[in-house]
């Protein structure tokens, strides 16, 4: 698709790679907004194109978004045409379903979104709401005129989100659970932390805790160019192994992290599983430093055993956020059980856009309906906070 040129001489070009834009506008773009995230980085979305993971072989074809202002990016949004909704953690599989029920063609779509990465954040960068309008009126000018389906937003940051609900597009929400800390009284250490847990999830965790040491396993913990590549090498072991145990195939290549090692060290934090001088399982983080903000992201094991999932996945990365003054710790998509380890549900939206009218009619219908039952799971959760009434009150 060809430049557009729009009032005020601005251009929006559509670019069929992520190196078409130079990383360096691009991350300073991010940088402006207020709740960026490491993945919306240039270098991270490269990574995932270059490293094979996220091509159009693989059901993600680049479109990528920017709109120039005389010789300033304005705005830009990672923009895929996708073939299919694997990768997304916003499930519209039931939509595609209605529509070929219907005959009608429901892929390829336009999706903005950080393939296979469901973290909220900045989707639509922009330097202003007019600029951030201009990205949602040229997605549905391409859905439009290749006549695709519908377009989507998924996981999009407040600005995006206000931006969309005035533009007509249909939001949806789910829940997440994230930790945060403390802002009066931060947590001291992990010890602390449990302390302002009720007794029952307290001594939970505490058991399950002690499973793991008396099976006789520690832990390790490497960070940044600290993480060598047999560390890598380990780490991706355990990664395709919890794919195999779904029956799944990764969507992440060897050489994405590879790519992330070099390009993006620091903002990386892998914790190791020992047992009898031999590595047992891994989990990687990713860290914001600046922000204060972990996100949970990758796990696996080489051998089971009991409750090491939790130990690897939630109460070391706790530890370490608390002794790193971190601010918050996302635990990624679903999983109420995280609730009861003091990782809090919290709202996270995605937008849409449907070419079809009775479509848009039906999924609108639907969604006030879900949004509704949204609406009561999280009332529900927040009246079985784990922690003691004096916490849930702060």
């Amino acid at each position: 698709m060809g430049d557009k040129k729009g009032s005020n001489d601005y251009v929006i070009r559509v670019l069929d790679h992520p190196a078409a834009v130079a990383a360096a506008r691009w991350n300073a773009l991010l940088e402006s907004q207020p709740d960026a995230t490491p993945f919306m980085r240039h270098e991270y979305l490269l990574a995932l194109h270059e490293s094979g993971s996220a091509t159009a072989d693989t059901g993600w074809m680049p479109q990528f978004l920017v709109i120039e202002q005389g010789d300033e990016l304005a705005a830009a949004c990672p923009l895929y045409l996708k073939t299919h909704s694997y990768g997304e953690y916003v499930f519209d599989w039931a939509w595609a379903d209605a529509y070929e029920r219907h005959g009608l063609r429901y892929y390829p779509k336009l999706v903005s979104a950080v393939p296979f990465t469901p973290v909220p954040g900045p989707r639509l960068l922009a330097r202003d709401t007019a600029s951030r309008e201009r990205l949602l009126h040229a997605m549905a000018q391409i859905a439009r005129e290749a006549e695709l389906s519908s377009a989507h937003v998924l996981f999009l940051g407040d600005a995006d989100r206000d931006c969309a609900q005035r533009a007509g597009w249909m939001l949806r929400s789910t829940v997440q659970f994230h930790w945060t800390q403390r802002e009066a009284t931060p947590y001291i250490d992990f010890a602390d932390f449990l302390a302002s847990l009720q007794r029952e999830k307290r001594k939970k965790i505490q058991q399950e805790r002690r499973r793991v040491s008396e099976a006789g396993v520690h832990f390790t913990v490497h960070r940044g160019t600290d993480i060598g590549e047999a560390d890598w090498d380990f780490f991706y072991r355990c990664y395709t192994l919890t794919y195999r145990a779904h029956h799944s195939t990764p969507y992440l290549t060897r050489d994405f992290f590879a790519r992330m090692a070099s390009s993006m060290p620091d903002n990386w934090l892998l914790f190791v599983a020992w047992k009898d001088g031999l590595r047992i399982a891994a989990s990687l983080i990713g860290i914001d430093s600046a922000r204060g903000a972990a996100f949970g992201r990758y796990w696996g094991a080489t051998e089971y055993v009991p409750c090491l999932h939790f130990e690897a996945c939630y109460y070391q990365p706790l530890a370490w956020c608390i002794a790193h003054r971190m601010r918050r710790f996302e635990g990624g998509a679903q999983g109420e059980h995280k609730m009861s380890r003091g990782l809090l549900p919290v709202q996270t939206w995605s937008a849409h856009w449907l070419a079809h009218p009775q479509f848009a009619q039906a999924v609108a219908e639907f969604l006030q309906r879900e949004g509704a039952g949204i609406e009561s799971y999280i009332d529900e959760l927040n009246e079985r906070k784990p922690f003691k009434s004096i916490e849930a009150a702060r």
